[in-house]
């Protein structure tokens, strides 16, 4: 099977696709090794690792370095964090996607928060950015809202239904997953994932349900973002410093 066509199959409400974001070849190898179906960046993860902060600050051609290094570590589907497309130009937007196909990338994030969390983008304009994607690429999008990333909890049930006409029109314009970071309250995933269009992706945080529970409410895709490479930049930031403590 084609890697594009097995990474659209394995999004299904229930049995969801877990990705647990890496940000280079060595953790794309690790996160394999443990048994993953398919690969997935994280942006923050991918700028940290190399000292940038996150919304598009990491340089694009440095981001394809990475990309190439992680596709020739493993054969695995990859989805690619591509932010906002790195340039506000149609064209620009889906050349830089073509980019990635052009890599054997499979999959990529496109947001409408406009970085560095500088508010939302029109969903029209948004859906236009995913079509331009989408008639240049056969790349699989995942239509990412940041509608409750930039709102607190307080306020998110009076966003659900800006976020269903958001995924209504992310998928007329070709998007195959409409993803929702910063939700987290059990009910309204499970009203987003019944009423949504498009399979929905959850991001996996300590305020969220676990993954069974996230499986229970149909949700179909389950990222871990930036995560995983905090845990490790943690670990690594204690075992070096019990080592100095001792010699100290």
């Amino acid at each position: 099977m084609q890697p594009d066509v097995l990474f659209r199959e394995l999004h299904q409400p229930g049995r969801p696709l877990v990705l647990f974001n890496i940000w280079d070849a060595g953790s794309a190898r690790a996160v394999q090794e443990a048994g993953a179906s398919a690969l997935a960046t994280g942006s923050a993860s991918v700028a940290g690792a190399l000292g940038y902060e996150d919304g598009q600050e990491l340089p694009l051609d440095l981001l394809l370095t990475v990309v190439r290094r992680i596709r020739q570590s493993s054969d695995l589907p990859l989805s690619v964090d591509f932010e906002a497309g790195y340039s506000d130009d149609l064209n620009q937007i889906a050349a830089n996607a073509a980019r990635l196909q052009d890599l054997g990338v499979v999959g990529i994030n496109l947001e409408d928060g406009i970085p560095p969390e500088q508010g939302i983008r029109p969903a029209r304009e948004h859906a236009a950015r995913i079509a331009a994607i989408r008639d240049r690429t056969d790349l699989f999008v995942n239509g990412r809202t940041d509608l409750f990333l930039q709102n607190p909890a307080t306020r998110h049930a009076d966003l659900i239904e800006d976020a269903l006409a958001r995924a209504s029109l992310y998928a007329q314009a070709g998007a195959g997953c409409f993803f929702a970071p910063g939700l987290a309250d059990a009910g309204l995933i499970a009203t987003l994932c019944r009423e949504c269009p498009l399979p929905v992706n959850i991001m996996a945080a300590p305020s969220a349900p676990p993954a069974n529970e996230l499986a229970a409410l149909q949700v179909a895709r389950i990222s871990h973002g930036p995560f995983p490479w905090r845990a490790a930049m943690a670990a690594l930031t204690q075992a070096a410093g019990e080592e100095f403590r001792i010699l100290a």
